[in-house]
């Protein structure tokens, strides 16, 4: 049986309850302001559940530089509500890189942990979601990970080509956690991307944006830019074989809409695959304790009581008023 150390209190602090109370599942009007101004002020953070937090601990910290912020356990009535797991007991971690947050959540009670991300897992599937690191260096952050002996969801680091005009030169490269989430490493060329992360110190600098796969960029648009406020601050269409060894998915087309709230925060990245269109629905049954579930937690002024939705696709995301 794991140990497990808590640096916060057993029950969550008051401030905690108020963010995080009573499960809802919002519908595309229940967020959206009759009066026009953005709901959403900012992205908070980007996370996950994990199936051993000491051992997701370690490879962010050691293999990827993230550095360890608060360290608590969670359970009570309200996390019950909001998460829909009777006798829920959460470890929940932040890990910092950079500006960014990353958050991990582990269900301590063996009968609570969910089901593990599939092994034939895709990243054209619905439920596929990843986070950006930027590093400095692609070749030195490549050797760091190979030398860790991650797994590659790449079949090596891609640059994309220069017809591309709004994605030329950049260089990326998917790999998988211990526990099968994809994560990418990426580096922008001059005059692309974030003018930040040109100046930033350190291999790898801190995360970009978060991925999610989407069924339609129109519907997704119609709820996060028009129902939630995000603005549109990018876009693409990507194929070719650099494209397809990316993602490991042959012949991908994808069509790529940036996001950006304007408090700031990761940007959130719609992938839309053109081609091809066989990736599976997100399970209709997913909950939180299921080890591919993905969280995108969005702070907001419009709401005073904190909601965990889904997007059109299944996506979970948690507003809260912080």
């Amino acid at each position: 049986m794991k140990a497990h150390r808590s640096e916060g209190l057993k029950q969550p602090p008051a401030l905690l309850i108020a963010l995080l109370v009573a499960c809802v599942f919002a519908t595309t009007q229940d967020v959206a302001r009759a009066d026009g101004p953005p709901a959403v002020r900012a992205v908070s953070r980007v996370g996950f559940t994990v199936d051993d937090m000491d051992r997701s601990i370690d490879f962010y910290t050691s293999v990827l530089n993230f550095k360890k912020t608060s360290d608590r356990e969670l359970l009570g009535n309200d996390i019950e509500r909001l998460f829909g797991v009777f006798g829920a007991r959460l470890r929940v971690v932040h890990l910092q890189l950079g500006d960014e947050t990353l958050e991990l959540t582990e269900y301590l009670a063996a009968e609570q942990r969910g089901r593990p991300v599939p092994r034939d897992s895709r990243s054209n599937d619905r439920w596929f979601q990843h986070i950006a690191i930027v590093t400095c260096d692609i070749d030195r952050a490549y050797g760091q990970l190979c030398a860790h002996h991650v797994h590659h969801a790449s079949t090596a680091p891609q640059r994309l080509p220069d017809w591309n005009k709004n994605a030329a030169g950049i260089r990326a490269f998917y790999f998988r956690d211990p526990d099968d989430h994809v994560l990418e490493v990426i580096q922008f060329p001059p005059g692309k991307g974030d003018p930040r992360w040109q100046t930033k110190p350190g291999l790898f600098q801190g995360i970009d944006h978060t991925a999610i796969v989407v069924g339609d960029t129109e519907q997704s648009l119609a709820y996060y830019r028009d129902a939630l406020g995000l603005k549109i601050v990018g876009g693409s269409e990507n194929y070719g074989t650099e494209q397809a060894h990316l993602n490991n998915v042959y012949d991908a087309h994808l069509r790529i809409t940036t996001l950006a709230t304007p408090g700031g925060g990761p940007k959130i990245e719609l992938l839309e695959y053109l081609s091809p269109r066989d990736g599976r629905p997100y399970p209709p049954d997913a909950r939180p304790n299921d080890i591919f579930h993905w969280q995108t937690t969005l702070a907001s002024d419009d709401v005073t009581l904190s909601r965990l939705i889904r997007d059109p696709d299944g996506h979970a995301l948690l507003l809260v008023h912080e």
